[in-house]
């Protein structure tokens, strides 16, 4: 019987002519996020998939559990795609019942760099076979599999060829946990969503000047004190469960535990470590450049108090047992002067002829070789301990062997930079990756808002083009994030120093309740142009035609339990480039 819509002849011969290019446009006729790199399908065609249809594996602790999650997914799910794919699909051939799992090292581990390349062939007749190097790319595969399959009953497409891997190797999302607090499932919930967009690094930005809320075995009254409460704080039990969630799902867990700044909530267990702590952000008549913080939440490590580093060395201790993870994210950001420059000590120290870098300088060099001998061979960045007008290190202090940069302001030009100056980065522009951007500003008493009928002569802030109080304005939408280019304006050389990228939530105005639909699709977006590109076989953005696709990966995302936000009303759907801009 034919169920769908048969291609014509001419269609065919179509087909048949691009088959042999490396990413087929016929590929549209059946959805899989993010697009493989090469897809081979020259007769579109699905068979039923069997009721008893199973996977064939090797046994391994990560890749078991995987595989009877995909299995159970692809039994139960029974997607209905808003649009039907166009194929051809009949009885006459016996339904799909083997996907045979093989891979050529059960052992390589997960880490920046592994091999997460596949192959998936699934044949007219017999089994479908799925080849990878190692686990994590066997995971990326299932993935797409799991995509290959739709409807009720179940039917898969057969006589394709698909052979995948990502550009880069570093696919990540941040999420901050400090501003507010997010549930053990609300991160699951995030990783899982992860894995079916093949991202594979969850930067967990674990503390910050409004809450500690990880409980640490060598240091619990950080946590006791300096969280929200019993109910909002992470125990060794939950971090043991995400990190074992993330292997499950090829996600990597990266701990940041920012310093020297943002640690504000420290003061509540050790205040004499911690300056400025529980002041006004902004004293009145204060000069921006000499604010405590450069947002409400105050607070920064004092770099020349011993008590500091017995601290942080119990701290970076404990997060090395809890994280087996080769990266750790040693923060280091909107380190400002005057937050130090109220504590007696430091006076001292700027008066004998220091300087406030130097404080900084200090303090990276009391910790960062200690962070280094706990098996961290990688440790992270923020990009202003190097770029900032203000607050910064000597690069000496930075050895580029072991220190990555991560952006976040000024766009390319400060890839360019860390690049050109020898450093690795990891790309999370604000101008393009920051998904709080765009919901105004969250700061009380602002009499900026009350106009009634244009802002103040020269200062536009609802009117004009103002930013309506949030600093990284406007919104980032989809095709903003799918645009970027994260190695735009670098050489060949440079573009090698590019880890990857990531998306940003910061939380000040996010919790649980609006997680998914910040993070998803706009990350999707992300996840396929780090994955396999932005740009078709020609080398031309490929946005408009990702609408669609998007739009239907959304809707699977929904079924799956992902609250992703919509992409466009669902006319826009039925209605295949009504709602374009142009024609």
């Amino acid at each position: 019987m034919i169920l769908n819509k048969r291609v014509s002849s001419s269609s065919l011969f179509t087909i048949f002519i691009l088959q042999y290019l490396s990413i087929s446009t016929i590929y549209s006729q059946i959805n899989v996020w993010p697009k493989p790199r090469e897809f081979s399908w020259p007769y579109p065609q699905a068979n039923l998939l069997s009721p008893s249809f199973k996977i064939i594996s090797p046994n391994q602790k990560h890749l078991s559990p995987a595989i009877q999650r995909y299995l159970n997914l692809i039994l139960s799910e029974h997607y209905n795609p808003i649009i039907q794919p166009t194929v051809n699909t009949t009885t006459s051939y016996p339904p799909l019942e083997i996907l045979t799992v093989t891979i050529t090292d059960l052992n390589s581990p997960l880490q920046h760099g592994v091999d997460e390349s596949y192959v998936l062939t699934i044949p007219t007749v017999g089994s479908a076979n799925l080849t990878a190097p190692t686990v994590w790319g066997a995971m990326r595969g299932l993935e797409t599999f799991s995509q290959l399959v739709w409807g009720n009953p179940l039917l898969v497409g057969t006589g394709l060829y698909i052979s995948d891997r990502p550009i880069f190797g570093h696919r990540g999302v941040m999420l901050d946990t400090s501003r507010n607090y997010y549930g053990v499932e609300d991160i699951i919930r995030t990783i899982e969503a992860m894995s079916a967009n093949k991202l594979n690094v969850f930067h967990w930005h674990i503390t910050d000047s409004h809450s500690f809320p990880l409980v640490l075995p060598s240091e619990p009254e950080l946590a006791r004190k300096g969280s929200y409460g019993p109910k909002m704080q992470y125990s060794v039990a939950d971090v043991q469960k995400i990190v074992e969630i993330g292997f499950q799902h090829g996600v990597r867990v990266l701990p940041e535990i920012d310093m020297p700044g943002h640690t504000g909530s420290w003061a509540e267990a050790y205040p004499e470590i911690v300056t400025c702590a529980d002041m006004f952000w902004q004293p009145a008549g204060t000069a921006w450049e000499d604010r405590l913080a450069s947002e409400p939440g105050t607070g920064q490590l004092n770099p020349l108090n011993p008590k500091t580093y017995e601290v942080t060395h119990n701290v970076l201790k404990d997060i090395a047992t809890l994280f087996p993870e080769g990266f750790y994210h040693a923060g280091a950001d909107e380190v400002v002067s005057g937050c130090w420059k109220v504590d007696p000590m430091v006076q001292n120290f700027l008066s004998d002829g220091g300087t406030v870098s130097q404080l900084l300088e200090i303090f990276i060099n009391s910790t960062l070789p200690y962070i280094t001998s706990l098996n961290h061979t990688n440790v992270v960045y923020w990009e202003d301990v190097l770029l900032d007008q203000s607050v910064k290190v000597d690069p000496s202090f930075l050895p580029k062997d072991s220190v990555i940069l991560q952006t976040w302001n000024n766009g390319p030009n400060n890839t360019k930079l860390i690049v050109s100056a020898g450093y690795r980065a990891i790309v999370s522009s604000s101008d393009f990756y920051y998904l709080d951007c765009g919901h105004g500003g969250f700061v009380g008493n602002d009499s900026r808002y009350d106009k009634q009928n244009g802002d103040d002569s020269g200062s536009p802030f609802n009117y004009n083009n103002g930013n309506g109080g949030s600093w990284c304005s406007p919104f980032k939408t989809w095709q903003r994030i799918y645009d970027y280019d994260i190695t735009y304006g670098l050489t060949k050389d440079e573009a090698k120093l590019v880890l990857g990228g990531e998306v940003a939530l910061w939380s000040e105005q996010a919790d649980h309740s609006v997680l998914d639909a910040r993070i998803w699709p706009r990350t999707s977006a992300m996840a396929e142009t780090l994955w396999s590109g932005n740009r078709d076989e020609t080398g031309k953005k490929r946005y408009a035609e990702a609408t669609n696709r998007l739009n239907e990966w959304r809707y699977r995302m929904v079924d799956r339990g992902i609250g992703a936000e919509p992409v466009q009303p669902l006319w826009c759907m039925t209605h295949p480039g009504m709602c374009d801009m142009a024609q």
